[in-house]
């Protein structure tokens, strides 16, 4: 099993995050389902994140992703909260909603129950786009129990 990030690790992969933002002159926005709000956690964790952190929306219920971000009920019929499908409507919704020019959604299961055939405990996706450009997803699948699940896609980049 890999090792799962502890806080200093997570305010690192902040701090780069930051840079890299500040470098480029961006804003980050976020959606987020199975971290809680964590990353937005993680990078208001730094002083002076208004600069380049501009918003959080934390979709839990499938009802919250299609009333804030516009994650359409067909998407979730047909694949799932847990899918690629839906982490590509929840970061395209965050670009549509937010003035920031990069946006990142996460959507997965942390456990410890919820897992299914195709989709075990630990199946995390990851949306990520900047405005104007395709948006990029990644599947992963972390070990570990709840905390090192959310840890883990926290620090996943």
């Amino acid at each position: 099993m890999k090792a799962v990030p502890d806080d200093a690790a997570l305010l690192q992969v902040a701090e780069q995050v930051a840079e890299t933002l500040r470098a480029n002159g961006g804003m980050l926005a976020t959606a987020e389902s199975c971290t809680g709000g964590w990353v937005a956690k993680a990078c208001t964790d730094l002083a002076g994140s208004s600069e380049w952190f501009e918003s959080a929306a934390v979709t839990y219920s499938n009802r919250a992703k299609q009333a804030l971000l516009g994650v359409t009920t067909a998407t979730l019929e047909k694949h799932g909260a847990v899918s690629r499908e839906c982490a590509l409507e929840m970061v395209a919704g965050v670009l549509v909603r937010f003035e920031a020019s990069v946006a990142v959604a996460v959507t997965g299961i942390a456990g410890p129950a919820g897992g299914m055939p195709g989709k075990p405990v630990g199946t995390v996706w990851i949306a990520w786009q900047r405005r104007g450009h395709e948006a990029c997803v990644e599947r992963f699948q972390f070990d570990g129990d709840r905390d090192a699940v959310r840890r883990q896609t926290v620090a996943a980049h």
